[in-house]
């Protein structure tokens, strides 16, 4: 046996407790690990016993009086079964390299086992005889080489702690029971939501002559019904999905809705002395029974009972785009293909082809004319509409036939995309190396060689945008005009840019990075922030003239809107980011149905359910379902998204960091 190592045996017995065993990197040896000895239930006799037979044949007996003394006291009221490891270490230092002194594997081997003790093993004082060694491990020192013999185990249950009080077995067990379920309990809650959804939605079915047509935007019980008894063109979108998704699929309610809006279209529009545009489509409508004629009847609003009596500029829009999924799900193209059908995709289009005093691609509009249906500064060229009109665009390129005057319909479109999607890419784009250059810019320039071509003054840029942006990431700003850059975030406008591939590949990416480095101000607590960020003070009663519905972080000034869910989805999917819609997913399905499915939420991180927010509202169930169905089935995807268009002339952008 080595010198060393007797001095290691000898010192152990001038004390009363094992001293600690030394660190691996001790010059000469390397001791059993203490944190592993101490969890053993073993006499003090028992492990000198092993710890000599490192000594080899000729090793001397280790003094009895030091054995007397217990290393660890076994608990009495150890209940389960233990296991731990006993592990000896070939030594060898610079003195014992000599193959006298040297130790054999042969000899190391008979004192390396796995020990199991129970606690009846204990208490009859029998000493189980250690296992055979099953793995060697051969772990290499900073000065010395150390050879190990390790038995990995099968398993390895926590030991009993007196300063606990309880089994830790049990608590272990009880932990992995709440874990192992966790996923569980995840799926069946999201399965049971997909029910109540399914089931709520039904019922919210508006039918008409026995058919279905549309969706209550809201089905509140405790709440005055106002206008949420009508069906809204843009809200029940999701519903349609939903209904285009499922497996097998129901096309029925979505067919009659669009024949039915179709037929609207056509009717007299006048708000006071003024005939609307023959193209208009409803903002909604609703089915009257007349009780002296014993029959239903319906009855629009294209503007005239809406707040500030506008008219919604995206139905017609939205029309176009879910005609184009209908088609895409069911093939049924004779729809597409009716008479009455071209000549509606044709009036709407002429509304906005129609030639007037512009300079710019992008479609004119009104405050509230969109989803944000109230007084919100986006009057002038908002982004969502740019988005919806360059979708539709294209969706209708697809399904017009080139007959009559098709062909120069079509031919007037091709031009309308490709200088719109010139336009939104490169005066529409931010990201931290545009808004660099913005903060540069100088006014007053005249001549088509000038680069701030809309006379941004560069001190009209707010403070908040340079916090905002990240380095990494970008997005398209609210609105451009004369003199007018708004550089809050809208959600709608950002991810129908990405599924209509108005915007590039690479400002797609940037927007969900952006999205993700922006979780707590666009996500918070419930997904998802309409705009960002919230207008307060003087501006919000300068923008939305003191509007109470839209005070900071509610409604539509920076409200979270569950509705959204599915944009997202469709979005990151589509950018190959499915973990960006789960996780917002989970996020929304821990209080979605708990608080009734309400419209929107209020807060900076949307954590209150909203002030005026009716519950079960319709397109907040038909959003969800949605986006499940899709993180489910991705494929599902194609229904709403637009691959690039390769014919397209791209812009030269200058590129930032994120691309």
């Amino acid at each position: 046996m080595t010198k060393k190592l007797r001095d290691l045996l000898h010192d152990a017995k001038e004390v009363d407790i094992f001293p600690p065993p030394a660190p691996a990197h001790t010059s000469g040896y390397s001791a059993v690990d203490e944190d592993m000895v101490e969890q053993e239930n073993m006499s003090h006799k028992e492990f000198m016993s092993a710890a000599s037979s490192l000594a080899g044949k000729n090793s001397s007996s280790v003094d009895e009086a030091t054995a007397a003394d217990p290393l660890v006291e076994i608990q009495p009221n150890v209940t389960s079964s233990t296991e731990f490891i006993v592990i000896e270490t070939l030594l060898t230092t610079e003195e014992s390299k000599e193959k006298d002194d040297s130790l054999s594997l042969e000899d190391v081997k008979s004192s390396v086992a796995w020990t199991k003790e129970s606690s009846e093993s204990s208490q009859n004082g029998e000493i189980l005889k250690p296992e055979k060694a099953k793995k060697t491990v051969r772990l290499q020192g900073h000065e010395n080489n150390v050879t190990e013999n390790v038995i990995l185990p099968k398993a390895m249950p926590l030991k009993p702690c007196p300063s606990v009080g309880t089994n830790l077995e049990a608590f272990d067990l009880a932990l992995r029971s709440i874990v192992g379920n966790h996923q569980e309990n995840g799926e069946s809650t999201g399965a049971a939501m997909m029910e109540e959804a399914w089931e709520r939605l039904k019922k919210s079915y508006v039918y008409f002559k026995g058919k279905p047509v549309g969706t209550f935007a809201a089905m509140d019980p405790n709440a005055e019904a106002l206008n949420y008894n009508q069906v809204f063109v843009r809200d029940f979108v999701p519903t349609a999905l939903a209904c285009l998704m499922i497996e097998p699929a129901e096309p029925e309610i979505v067919k009659n809705f669009l024949l039915k809006t179709l037929h609207l279209q056509g009717w007299e529009k006048r708000i006071d002395n003024f005939t609307l545009g023959e193209g208009v489509m409803p903002a909604s409508f609703k089915v009257l029974f007349n009780s002296h004629q014993q029959k239903e009847t319906l009855v629009a609003d294209f503007g005239g009972s809406a707040i500030g009596r506008v008219a919604p500029v995206d139905s017609g829009f939205w029309w176009i785009i879910l005609l184009r999924s209908y088609t895409k799900c069911t093939r049924d193209y004779a729809l597409a293909e009716l008479p009455e059908v071209q000549r509606g995709m044709k009036l709407i289009l002429n509304l906005c082809l129609s030639d007037g005093f512009d300079t710019f691609p992008t479609l004119l509009c009104a405050d509230g004319c969109s989803m944000i249906d109230r007084r919100m500064g986006i009057y002038g060229y908002p982004i969502e509409i740019q988005s919806l009109f360059y979708f539709a665009l294209r969706c209708a390129r697809q399904m017009l036939k080139p007959e009559r005057d098709g062909k120069e319909l079509i031919e007037r479109i091709d031009k309308r995309i490709t200088a719109l999607s010139y336009h939104i890419q490169k005066y529409y784009w931010l990201d931290f190396a545009q808004l660099n250059n913005i903060y540069r810019y100088k006014t007053e320039e005249y001549s088509h060689t000038a680069v701030n071509k809309f006379n941004v003054i560069p001190d009209s840029i707010p403070d908040w945008v340079f916090d905002f942006m990240p380095l990494r990431g970008g997005y398209l700003i609210g609105n451009v005009s004369p003199a007018r850059m708004d550089f809050r975030w809208f959600l709608v406008g950002n991810c129908i840019a990405i599924l209509s591939s108005l915007a590039t590949p690479a400002q797609a990416t940037a927007i969900m990075d952006l999205i993700e480095e922006r979780w707590e101000d666009l996500i918070g607590e419930m997904p998802l922030k309409i705009s960002y960020p919230a207008l307060d003070g003087h501006e919000w009663r300068i923008v939305t003239g003191y509007d109470p519905k839209n005070t900071r972080w509610s409604y539509h000034n920076g409200g979270s809107w569950p509705v959204l869910l599915w944009l997202l989805t469709a979005a990151s999917i589509k950018t190959g980011r499915p973990q960006i819609a789960k996780r917002a997913i989970e996020l929304a399905e821990q209080r979605l149905s708990k608080d009734g499915w309400p419209e929107y939420y209020d807060g900076k991180t949307g954590r209150y359910v909203g002030k005026q927010a009716r519950k079960y509202q319709t397109w907040s169930i038909a959003g969800y379902l949605v986006a499940k169905m899709m993180v489910e089935n991705p494929s599902n995807l194609l229904m709403i998204s637009l691959e690039e268009d390769k014919k397209i002339a791209k812009p030269r952008l200058s590129r930032s960091a994120s691309f």
